[in-house]
């Protein structure tokens, strides 16, 4: 039996597939940091550009503050990013320029690992964010096979791409990433061993989501197979959409004579805080699914779910989720079949959105199913219906996009803004709102205390400090009495 570690995903992957990437505040990650770098894990999956762009939008905070804090309270355990390689936070492409300044804030500020997962499987995009993640000084580099079910997408597929990956000398691990849960134990059983006969030593991680109810038992069957390294998360934010629960992956790998060498006392406490925190702040947990085959049609991950559920409860039109999932296959089929991983699954989806709500499928068409079309993320993996490609293309926006100068490099954008700006905000400037960014720096640092337990109270008191007409509040229980008394300002000539 082999020894297994885990690697984390419950602040980035998690939270973005239950909680819709907002969840978590700069104080509520770094309430439970220093008892998860106790663990014994050997990664935790922390963020993204997409993660960075929420804690600036959603909560007003510096995400380079968040990693720097983080690090700090978290010296044993390397931090992982996840990204594509070729854009930060907004969909469009970024200059290799602009991306290998941010791989080096990145590992300036704190992160240590890195995983390149480009949605295409282009290779040569691949040793190029690799080698670029290297020089930066990044210190693991992962490759991400991106698993789903085509005809394409075979074993002998994956595992051609794990021998090229192992022959890079700037990859030094390797994961099967399986993003919207399809991967079960019996394909596992065939693909496992594929992929292993080709990574020549390379070690092998396996992240898949429960979104069909498989990967508990598909982890199980890896570890029996030589995978070293499953990716769990915690507490409430396991299951769902999310992935295998950390507490019972661990016992059941036990029970099969494996040795797992985490601590369970500090486990317990980490899927408590979670507990707390999502009862505190009224967050969705994650529970068991049951086996839906609807999933093997449109392969929507976890996260992109949640996502499109709290977008059509926004627009008011949450009875139409079912008719936006049929339509999420159509589309899929007609752009040849795209691995459904980020940037993919948010771009099909809008789109089946735009098609369900207008009188006429493809009537409105975003910028990034344009630049799809137009191969800006790479070659389709299949072939693009043909009548749907010239309803695209067949339109002034495309024309306008196809004229666009190339992505500006870090030295161009420093002419836009003004002189003394540091290379972190640069980064954020050139991809998000000014006045975004403008109220992240006015609002300060970001606090670094949380406590799950005293959410309701704290929140409770910014309520009536917002009304002017609240009463004065006395708590009175045994052993413990609060009086909050409204002292209304004089005005000097009544003083």
């Amino acid at each position: 039996m082999a020894d297994i570690e885990l690697l984390d995903v419950s602040i980035r992957d998690g939270n973005q597939s239950l909680w819709g990437a907002t969840g978590f505040t700069t104080a509520q990650i770094l309430g439970i940091a220093p008892a998860m770098d106790r663990l014994g894990l050997r990664a935790l999956d922390f963020t993204s550009s997409t993660h960075m762009g929420v804690a600036v939008r959603l909560h007003r905070e510096d995400p380079w503050e968040r990693i720097r804090l983080t690090r700090a309270a978290m010296p044993n355990t390397p931090l992982q990013f996840i990204g594509t390689g070729f854009r930060f936070v907004s969909w469009e492409a970024a200059h290799p320029e602009f991306m290998r300044l941010v791989y080096e804030r990145l590992v300036a500020n704190g992160i240590t690992r890195f995983v390149v997962l480009d949605p295409m499987h282009d290779i040569d995009a691949v040793f190029a964010t690799a080698a670029m993640i290297r020089a930066a000084g990044g210190e693991e580099i992962v490759g991400a096979l991106t698993f789903t079910v085509s005809a394409v997408h075979d074993d002998a597929f994956y595992a051609d791409l794990a021998a090229q990956m192992a022959s890079s000398p700037n990859i030094d691990r390797v994961y099967i990433k399986d993003p919207s849960g399809l991967l079960s134990p019996e394909r596992a059983g065939t693909l496992v061993p594929a992929v292993l006969a080709r990574l020549s030593g390379t070690p092998l991680e396996l992240h898949s989501h429960c979104t069909l109810g498989l990967s508990p038992l598909t982890y199980l069957a890896a570890a029996e197979l030589g995978v070293e390294v499953l990716q769990v998360a915690c507490g409430s934010l396991a299951n769902g959409t999310s992935l295998p629960n950390a507490q019972q992956v661990v016992a059941n790998l036990r029970e099969l004579g494996h040795t797992v060498d985490v601590d369970d006392r500090l486990l317990a406490v980490v899927a408590e805080y979670f507990a707390r925190l999502a009862d505190a702040e009224s967050r969705p947990v994650g529970t068991p699914r049951e086996y839906d085959a609807a999933f093997l049609r449109h392969q929507v991950p976890g996260g992109v779910v949640t996502t499109l559920r709290r977008q059509l409860s926004e627009l008011g039109l949450e009875d139409r989720f079912d008719a936006v999932i049929d339509e999420v296959g159509r589309v899929r089929a007609e752009l040849g079949h795209p691995i459904m991983v980020t940037p993919f699954p948010q771009i099909v989806c809008s789109q089946a959105l735009y098609n369900v709500v207008a009188d006429e499928r493809y009537t409105n068409v975003s910028d990034q199913v344009i630049r799809y079309i137009l191969g800006t993320f790479g070659r389709p993996t299949g072939a693009v219906d043909p009548d749907v490609k010239d309803r695209i293309l067949d339109r002034p926006r495309a024309a306008q996009i196809m004229a666009e100068p190339p992505p500006p490099t870090p030295a161009e954008l420093r002419r836009r803004f003004p002189r003394g700006v540091s290379d972190e905000e640069l980064l954020l400037r050139a991809v998000m709102p000014g006045d975004q960014v403008d109220a992240m720096l006015a609002a300060g640092p970001a606090d670094r205390h949380y406590n799950p337990d005293l959410a309701p109270v704290l929140g409770l008191l910014r309520e009536l400090g917002s009304r002017p007409d609240s009463p004065d509040l006395t708590v009175d229980k045994p052993g413990f009495r609060l009086e909050l008394r409204r002292h209304e300002r004089m005005d000097r000539a009544d003083a």
